[in-house]
């Protein structure tokens, strides 16, 4: 399966943002579908996954971001809300199709979008 991210920007501190992640080449309704992103300078950080009927989250984002998805139109999205200057960097998605891997591990994923960047000013 291939991935496109898209929908990052400028954006001020306390703003929303939706990055959508668009699928081609199969159905993405038997893979997991995971967010990361890399912020200049850090390794790649995990954010937010659906694993079958399982949505998972990392701390610094559950209460802030939302991950749904749309199997049918073969898209992912990333709901940012409250956004803060130290939420920069490129996002991606993310996904694999297997079960039983360690999820919150950029190592699992096979496919992998371009990225998208998200700029948060103060």
């Amino acid at each position: 399966v291939q991935l496109q991210a898209s929908g990052g920007g400028l954006v001020q501190a306390g703003d929303s943002l939706r990055l959508s992640c668009a699928a081609s080449g199969r159905n993405i309704s038997s893979y997991s579908m995971g967010w990361f992103r890399r912020a200049p300078g850090k390794e790649r950080e995990f954010l937010a996954v659906w694993v079958g009927a399982n949505i998972y989250y990392s701390d610094s984002v559950k209460d802030r971001f939302t991950i749904s998805r749309d199997n049918a139109k073969n898209m992912v999205y990333l709901q940012m809300g409250s956004l803060k200057p130290e939420d920069t960097a490129v996002y991606y998605c993310a996904a694999y199709e297997n079960g039983g891997r360690r999820w919150s591990s950029e190592r699992s994923y096979d496919n992998w979008g371009q990225g998208t960047q998200v700029t948060v000013s103060s």
